[in-house]
């Protein structure tokens, strides 16, 4: 079960749910698939409406690794993730809020 005041989402993929995180490491991970998009970038992308599929599975490929699962991102390709695109883009927009958002009185 993902805790949410940690940071975590929880995707269910092929009928087995994984708790998603953003650690700095993957977020250094995530920053080098983006090629020449920064962070920022992918935040205003996502806050638009102007993300991409690629967008979605390099967020939850770095999620799955900061969770410590082995998932790649061809696994994730040919999974079925519940909620399908539209979930797995709900999902993704949720773990980059929950990353960088402050807990509720701490800002």
């Amino acid at each position: 079960m993902a805790n949410p005041f940690a940071g975590q989402v929880e995707i269910v993929i092929d009928g087995r749910p994984y708790a998603l995180k953003l650690t700095l490491g993957a977020l250094a991970g995530l920053e080098q698939s983006l090629g020449n998009a920064s962070l920022v970038d992918l935040v205003k992308r996502f806050e638009e409406g102007r993300f991409s599929a690629g967008d979605i599975l390099s967020l939850l490929v770095a999620g799955l690794e900061g969770g410590g699962h082995d998932l790649r991102a061809e696994d994730l390709a040919r999974a079925e993730i519940s909620g399908g695109p539209l979930g797995a883009a709900r999902i993704a927009a949720q773990l980059l809020a929950r990353s960088f958002a402050l807990p509720e009185g701490q800002g």
